[in-house]
């Protein structure tokens, strides 16, 4: 089988920066679009959905709905990938998985934020629960056969980690370019207003990040690379048997603490920023885009640096920096001899190094495993194990929703519960490192030589 040329690898990226960007507005903006804070509705932000704590008590609106979204997403993902490790397309496994559901995912995206009623509506409420199932249902048809190519497409570990490495830029670029998003909606405020201005800036967005999706399904022959058997496996039993993986079972269960914290780090961003720093929204683009361009410093350092120190070592780093840097964030604004500017630039610095880190190796790890694993049971379920991943993730992204939409709402103006929501992150980041410390990365290195 051929190998991938670098060339190949980046149009294989620009997939990646398609959906990332995709991710990125829905992840960054949507609590902040449909939960906003006084500063935005001060702004002119329309309330579309109904407020506070309206779910039995305990749960506001946009809080269930994506914490639904992402639970349904993730028992959709094994079923996407069972299908996918099955397909017996004469243009592959994956590709045309690719190809059809690029389409959806973009146009409920930009629906998510395109409420049919223009005022508080429990109609704008039902119209947002159908697109954001739709949106999870299309993003994981994207997404799972995607990942499911990188041990595919990569045929030893250097060219996996090389794979993981360029795909990780266009994945840190894709979410860079959806923090842009309030820089962009800022200049169309005076024509379209403010909520014409995210609508019509989201829907630029997702027109370019569709035909970034397309450009890996017409550039690159899947047979020409990939020579597997398709799995004879139903969805059960290949997911039973991929979580019967111990190291598998390892790094997944740190893998879930870890997105639980990144979750609510990333929702609570704009917030940290104007509730707790009382900076301009757009302020959360610089720190972002910063924290992003730092990150990318240490990419050709950390693909250098993997195979001589082991992946293990620089992942457990990385959970102990970002673990003091959630617990940082809950003292913002706090600190009164340093400047609220300077509080931002130092969680902008210290978060980009685990930020690359966590951009590269988890998805290499999950790809070594899957190889070890094909070749200790014969049966080719790359496809199940990052469907596994995200399946276990996607359950911790739920509750990081839960958690976060319903904290934050503790001492409303007073930003309380988003310090509650930037301490408790930190928590749950240590406890994936604590985790993380049992996965046997010498045996697996050994399985797959």
């Amino acid at each position: 089988m051929k190998s991938l040329s670098t060339g190949k690898i980046w149009l294989f990226a620009a997939g990646q920066f398609g959906w990332s960007l995709l991710s990125g507005l829905i992840s960054n903006w949507l609590v902040y679009f449909y939960q906003p804070d006084e500063a935005s509705v001060a702004q002119g932000q329309t309330l579309f959905i109904p407020q506070g704590l309206v779910i039995l008590g305990i749960f506001t609106v946009i809080g269930g709905i994506t914490a639904f979204g992402r639970l349904f997403d993730a028992f959709t993902d094994p079923l996407i990938a069972s299908l996918s490790d099955r397909c017996t397309s004469e243009n592959g496994r994956r590709i045309p998985f690719l190809k059809w559901a690029a389409l959806p995912l973009s146009l409920s995206t930009v629906l998510i934020f395109w409420s049919p009623v223009n005022q508080n509506s429990w109609i704008n409420a039902v119209f947002l629960f159908v697109m954001v199932m739709v949106y999870y249902l299309s993003i994981t048809a994207y997404c799972t056969p995607y990942n499911a190519l990188i041990p595919e497409l990569g045929h030893n570990q250097q060219e996996r980690l090389n794979i993981s490495t360029i795909i990780s830029f266009t994945f840190i670029a894709g979410t860079a370019v959806a923090y842009l998003a309030p820089v962009i909606w800022g200049a169309f405020i005076p024509v379209l207003g403010r909520v014409g201005a995210i609508r019509a800036t989201f829907t630029v967005m997702a027109v370019i990040a569709f035909f970034c999706m397309q450009v890996p399904v017409w550039s690159i022959r899947e047979k020409e690379y990939v020579d597997t058997v398709p799995s004879q496996d139903t969805a059960f039993s290949s997911l039973a048997s991929t979580f019967r993986n111990r190291e598998f079972l390892k790094f997944v269960g740190s893998d879930i603490l870890y997105w639980i914290a990144i979750t609510m780090f990333q929702t609570g961003l704009p917030f940290f920023v104007t509730s707790l720093l009382k900076l301009p929204e757009t302020m959360t683009t610089l720190y972002f885009v910063g924290m992003t361009a730092l990150s990318l410093v240490f990419y050709i350092p950390l693909n250098k640096l993997a195979p001589k120190l082991g992946k293990k070592k620089l992942i457990l780093t990385a959970f102990v920096i970002f673990s003091f840097s959630y617990l940082y964030t809950g003292f913002l604004g706090r600190i009164s001899v340093i400047s609220a500017n300077v509080q931002g630039l130092i969680l902008m610095v210290t978060a980009s190094l685990p930020m690359a880190v966590f951009g590269i190796l988890p998805q290499a790890v999950v790809a070594d495993i899957a190889q070890s694993d094909a070749k200790r049971t014969g049966s080719n379920r790359e496809g199940m194990f990052y469907a596994a991943r995200t399946f276990a993730f996607k359950l911790g992204q739920s509750l990081s929703m839960l958690l976060f939409t319903a904290v934050s709402t503790v001492g409303d103006s007073s930003g309380t519960g988003y310090r509650i929501a930037a301490f408790t992150a930190a928590c749950f980041c240590f406890l994936g490192g604590i985790i993380f410390l049992f996965y046997d990365e010498h045996k697996i290195s050994r399985d797959i030589r």
